[in-house]
């Protein structure tokens, strides 16, 4: 075990794609509140390889929704496009 202090966390720019991203998640209900932080990651993920398309990444991820995965793929492109984001 270690008794050395946690390393400190260093919050990213606004304006980066990441924080873009995480963002674009944070209003999107879900079962429990780590899918959010795999959400973000997700929508990052398409947004970077652009391979593949917003709704199959996170059709992928599996997310347990509280609404309905079309109205959660609907919120975050609404998001994204509200940010000045071009979608994957």
């Amino acid at each position: 075990m270690t008794t050395k202090a946690p390393a400190k966390v260093v919050a990213g720019e606004l304006t980066s794609l990441e924080s873009i991203a995480y963002q674009s998640v944070a209003g999107i209900p879900v079962a429990d509140p780590r899918d959010r932080d795999r959400l973000g990651y997700c929508v990052w993920h398409a947004l970077t390889n652009k391979r593949e398309g917003l709704d199959v990444a996170i059709g992928a991820s599996r997310i347990r929704f509280t609404i309905g995965f079309d109205d959660a793929v609907g919120r975050i492109r609404g998001e994204l496009k509200a940010r000045g984001v071009a979608e994957a």
